[in-house]
């Protein structure tokens, strides 16, 4: 009877919406002195939700809306910490207020922006801690079907990886190339190669390490990979590598600089303007 009950109320809800006003709000039910309203229901159903979902929508809404005012209220009439609770709930608020007063006065007063020179400079005296967490490579890799053309030339023109030889890869990617990766100015996870290309490796560190050019194919496709540069995991980071992850810490340490000085002028100026009171023992 109760889900033909909720059921009902869901149907009528949902048929009646739209001869509600938008400027008066109108309850749906009363449980223990809290009112849930048409427009909170109306607000949860998609609008192109049929009657039936439409009902079935409500239907849940209602019950989880009136079974936690019912745990709720019965919760406050039995818990015994119930001023613990609000102290902690006082102590949250007061605490999200003023974070976010704190990074409002960032946003007006920090630039988020890191110069050349700091950036060097921390670069220098940290690298020893900036290390690279997996393989890097950079280079290229030029996929094709198994039967393309020219596949010999191609090789050499992987291999190769000069000017003439890119331009060659280039014009001949247009017609015949499935992809062409070209990443010869920005280091690249050696995962990301591997989940573009299925060559065998046990060991990916050794791997970078001593191999210029490879090749390997599948039922269908043809890989040619050229590593014109490579950085083992366990190695420091290259500047441009780093050059991201320091501008964060660097800016994260302004702004921690900026909220303790903040803190210690806001005390310092109650204490010189006798805006704090202290009461003799």
């Amino acid at each position: 009877m109760k889900k033909i009950f909720f059921l009902i109320l869901a149907i009528f809800i949902v048929s009646c919406s739209g001869n509600r006003s938008d400027t008066k709000r109108t309850p749906v039910l009363e449980v223990e002195g809290k009112f849930l309203y048409q427009d909170e229901i109306d607000q949860i159903i998609p609008a192109t939700a049929s009657i039936i979902d439409s009902a079935d929508i409500a239907e849940r809404y209602i019950k989880k809306w009136v079974t936690d005012v019912l745990i709720y209220e019965n919760a406050k009439r039995n818990i015994d910490k119930l001023n613990d609770i609000e102290r902690l709930v006082d102590e949250y608020r007061k605490s999200l207020i003023i974070h976010e007063y704190e990074q409002a006065l960032i946003k007006q007063r920090l630039t988020d922006k890191v110069s050349e020179d700091e950036l060097k400079r921390f670069y220098e005296i940290y690298k020893s801690r900036l290390i690279s967490p997996e393989n890097l490579i950079k280079g290229i890799l030029l996929v094709v079907p198994k039967n393309a053309p020219q596949t010999d030339r191609v090789r050499e023109w992987v291999r190769l990886s000069n000017t003439k030889s890119l331009e060659n890869i280039e014009k001949y990617s247009l017609k015949n190339a499935i992809s062409f990766d070209f990443f010869m100015n920005d280091w690249t996870p050696f995962t990301e190669i591997l989940k573009k290309a299925p060559f065998r490796i046990e060991d990916s560190g050794a791997f970078i390490r001593t191999t210029n050019f490879a090749e390997t194919s599948d039922s269908t496709k043809s890989y040619f990979l050229r590593i014109t540069s490579a950085l083992p995991s366990g190695q420091v980071e290259p500047y441009e590598l780093a050059k991201d992850k320091i501008s964060y810490i660097l800016l994260n340490k302004k702004k921690s600089d900026f909220i303790i000085q903040f803190e210690n002028d806001i005390y310092k100026d109650a204490v010189e303007e006798g805006t704090i009171n202290y009461f003799k023992k």
